[in-house]
C-alpha cells in the first residue's frame, strides 16, 4: 500500500508541475512559448483555462489525498 502511494504521489507530483507551468501568467508562461500561433489561439480560449484549472485541482486534491494516506500509513507502521 505504501508503494502504491508512493507511486501515485510521484506521478501526481510530475502532473502538477506540468499542469503549473502551461498556466498563462501575466507574462504568457510556457503556454504560449509551446504551440506557437496555434496553441496561444487556443490557450486565450475561456474553455481551455477553465479545463486547465479543473485538471490542476483535481491533480492537487489526489497528490494531497496520497501524501495524507502515506502520513497516516508510516504513523501505524511505526
Amino acid at each position: 500500500m505504501i508503494l502504491t502511494l508512493s507511486i501515485v504521489m510521484v506521478i501526481s507530483s510530475l502532473l502538477l508541475i506540468v499542469l503549473v507551468l502551461l498556466h498563462r501568467g501575466k507574462g504568457g508562461g510556457l503556454s504560449s512559448m509551446l504551440g506557437g500561433s496555434f496553441y496561444s489561439s487556443l490557450s486565450g480560449s475561456s474553455v481551455v483555462e477553465r479545463n486547465l484549472d479543473r485538471l490542476t485541482i483535481i491533480a492537487g486534491a489526489v497528490w494531497s489525498i496520497s501524501i495524507i494516506g502515506l502520513c497516516l500509513l508510516y504513523k501505524n507502521a511505526a
